[in-house]
């Protein structure tokens, strides 16, 4: 008997060390990434300066971030650059921390220059920190802290749920059950009406200038971005309230999110077009619109829909539809109203490609991937979804290097930034351009955090 476990002591032995020995052969070290790290900071003006500064950047990364490296090089240098741009907006302010769109003060952001619009993309993103406490606080900034809470749509609620995944904590949930309703009731009170849907003017949907918008002198409707947003919050809401064993309060929020995407499914989405549109308020009866806008794949990032809608994705890679070479577009290309202009309001939704959008609609892809039995598109298509919007996470500056970067928004056809102040590079399909001002403006990075999650832009200053 004692030669028998002696032979399967060395056995496991073996078979333990090895396995040993290869995890040590494959395990990532942080030093291995530093130097992207390093050359971010060469590349950088370092404007501003919030709680820390470029010289710690690697110090916080490396104890704070997963670590990641695969074949595609610029994929993977784009994985570690959302992290450095991540860093740069977390600011210490006298309600603890809180993370900021913007790095200079801008006239419409709220206390502390925080703005509500991106925090979803905050909180899905900023949850894999190892530390808790940076989205701890500026959870309950939101909440408890003065921040504007109802300034922009938000799937707030649902996006908090998600980091408490991650870092769970339910005493941390109980203190904040009671906001999370009180939030979503006056929602209710201002943007719920006898249709049963929520609506939204496409500016407080952070989409502005939209094709749907443009439809109505109010640029407001029943759009699927916030009744999506308002079924996350929902359901999110039911789960917290049964994890902490307040079943009642479960079952009046899993009905609302139950009446809720019954009417998604059936207003919302226009069985001719195979999409889910705008419908504007104030024309005759329950009208769609006669786009499609690519915030029409926000139910699938709270898994809404049913498999028969599936062929709405059949538009991402449709050269007519979304798919653009820096894309995807936030209007189909087919549609008149689509525009790439180089004028006007600097904030356009009918046309450029968002870095906000492209990350709900990546997130969204990986659901139907993950939890629909569909035929039409499979991993082949999300990863070069992915890999294009990596590309552009780039841009050539005035010198003729190529360095990481990421815009607010950008021309999907030759992945300069924001079209409206872009003076650099043209495009046939992306019409005139005119300088602003007389003065040759250049753009600086604010960096912000809310695509893929997190929303990554600039602003404009003039040349000094």
């Amino acid at each position: 008997m004692l030669m028998k476990q002696m032979k399967y002591g060395w056995i496991l032995a073996l078979i333990f060390g090895f396995g040993a020995a290869r995890s040590q052969h494959f395990m990532l070290h942080p030093d291995q990434f530093e130097a992207y790290v390093e050359e971010f900071n060469r590349n950088d003006e370092e404007l501003y300066v919030q709680e820390i500064p470029n010289q710690n950047a690697w110090d916080f990364l490396q104890q704070n971030i997963p670590l990641f490296e695969c074949p595609d090089k610029q994929l993977e240098q784009t994985y570690y650059f959302r992290w450095w741009t991540f860093r740069k907006h977390i600011k210490k302010t006298p309600d603890g921390y809180i993370l900021t769109e913007f790095l200079p003060s801008v006239p419409w952001a709220g206390k502390h220059n925080a703005i509500n619009c991106p925090a979803g993309h905050h909180f899905y993103e900023g949850r894999w920190l190892h530390d808790p406490n940076y989205l701890k606080d500026y959870a309950r900034f939101w909440y408890k802290g003065g921040g504007s809470l109802r300034a922009y749509s938000s799937w707030l609620t649902d996006a908090v749920y998600a980091f408490t995944r991650v870092h769970p904590d339910d005493a941390f949930l109980q203190e904040l059950l009671p906001e999370f309703v009180q939030d979503y009731r006056e929602w209710e009170k201002i943007r719920l009406d006898s249709t049963g849907m929520f609506w939204q003017i496409d500016g407080w949907d952070g989409m502005e200038v939209s094709v749907s918008g443009a439809l109505n002198k109010q640029h407001d409707g029943y759009r699927a971005t916030i009744n999506s947003y308002m079924y996350g919050n929902a359901t999110a809401l039911a789960a917290i309230a049964k994890k902490l064993g307040d079943l009642k309060l479960a079952d009046v929020f899993q009905a609302k999110a139950v009446q809720l995407r019954q009417h998604i499914l059936e207003r919302l989405w226009d069985e001719k077009a195979g999409f889910f549109k705008v419908i504007p308020r104030g024309l005759p009866g329950l009208m769609h619109s006669d786009v499609r806008e690519l915030h029409g794949y926000t139910p699938w990032y709270f898994n809404i829909p049913d498999e028969r809608h599936s062929r709405a994705w059949e538009q991402l890679f449709d050269d007519r539809g979304f798919r653009a070479p820096f894309g995807p577009t936030t209007a189909e290309q087919r549609h008149p109203g689509f525009r790439v202009s180089y004028e006007g309001h600097e904030c356009q939704w009918n046309g450029p490609s968002w870095p906000f959008a492209t990350s709900v609609t990546l997130r969204s892809l990986a659901n139907l991937l993950h939890n629909y039995s569909q035929q039409v598109v499979s991993n082949r298509h999300y990863l070069e979804l992915l890999t294009t919007y990596s590309r552009s996470h780039q841009r050539v500056r005035e010198d003729g290097k190529l360095v990481p970067w990421i815009d607010e928004n950008l021309n999907p056809y030759t992945g300069t930034g924001s079209p409206a102040r872009d003076w650099r590079i043209g495009h046939p399909r992306a019409g005139p351009r005119k300088r602003r001002g007389g003065k040759r403006q250049r753009l600086q990075p604010f960096l912000v955090c809310r695509s893929c999650h997190s929303r990554a832009g600039w602003y404009t200053s003039p040349v000094r």
